[in-house]
């Protein structure tokens, strides 16, 4: 008896067989039709998978797209901001570098000011004591040296000049008449020679013999002075006159003399 079994391995030898008939071929195809598709249902299932392959290719370029243009736009509002920040840092130093620079002139400046105001101060403290002192040497408060000394002080502290006091003997008599000392005050200036007499007061007589003292140091020396020089806060107007005449600058005060040029200051 044949069993299942057996003609299954019957229809497997003998299929490949059976298929080369072209009858057999047909009605073992209608048999197995109802369990697999047709060609051109395949087809169309086919087709239908590659449109639905397409599409879902589209949509995802599509969301990348977005999301890359989304990136973009993010990237450059995120620039934007970067530079926004970028440029109100930069403004905001050269603001504080502005304020700073400005604060700095005001100081600056302020310290000019104050020291102007002390330079002031100490000037007008300097003439009040010369003025004073003057006045002590002339009523026999204080010495002609005393006041002689402190002028020379300021002269040597404010022009940063070499004030030397010189004693000489003059044998012949040509200043006053008879032999006697002369004393004479040299200013040296990067070897410039001025001579000069400081003195508490200063009368017509006294800038006549200032001047034979003049010559007579560059007679001795054979040397000629630059320029001659009298400071004294109290000059008699004739004296000025003479002054004049025989080219004599004259200063109240220390701190006013002109080392720069010849050019007296005119006092009154």
């Amino acid at each position: 008896m044949t069993t299942e079994e057996d003609l299954k391995q019957i229809i497997k030898r003998e299929l490949p067989a059976l298929l080369q008939d072209t009858e057999m071929r047909r009605i073992i195809v209608q048999a197995v039709d109802k369990y697999f598709a047709g060609k051109q249902e395949t087809e169309s299932r086919f087709d239908q998978i590659l449109a639905e392959l397409r599409q879902d290719r589209e949509e995802q370029r599509r969301k990348w797209d977005e999301n890359q243009r989304i990136w973009d736009e993010n990237q450059l509002e995120n620039q934007r901001k970067w530079d926004e920040n970028q440029r109100k840092w930069d403004e905001n130093q050269l603001e504080n570098q502005r304020k700073w620079d400005e604060n700095q002139h005001k100081l600056n400046e302020n310290e000019k000011r104050i020291d102007q105001t002390l330079q002031e101060i100490k000037r007008l403290g300097n003439k009040h004591d010369s003025t004073i002192g003057a006045l002590g040497a002339r009523w026999g408060l204080y010495t002609e040296q005393s006041f002689r000394n402190a002028l020379q002080g300021i002269l040597q502290d404010s022009f940063n000049v070499e004030v030397v006091s010189i004693t000489e003997y003059d044998d012949q008599g040509e200043v006053f008449g008879r032999p006697d000392q002369i004393e004479l005050d040299l200013i040296i200036q990067n070897g410039t020679l001025i001579i000069a007499e400081i003195k508490s007061s200063m009368s017509k007589s006294d800038m006549y013999t200032f001047m034979k003292k003049v010559l007579f140091y560059e007679k001795r020396h054979q040397r000629q002075a630059t320029r001659k020089l009298v400071i004294s806060p109290m000059v008699h107007p004739a004296a000025l006159t003479v002054a004049q005449n025989l080219g004599i600058d004259v200063y109240s005060y220390a701190e006013d003399v002109d080392l720069t040029n010849g050019a007296a200051t005119p006092i009154s």
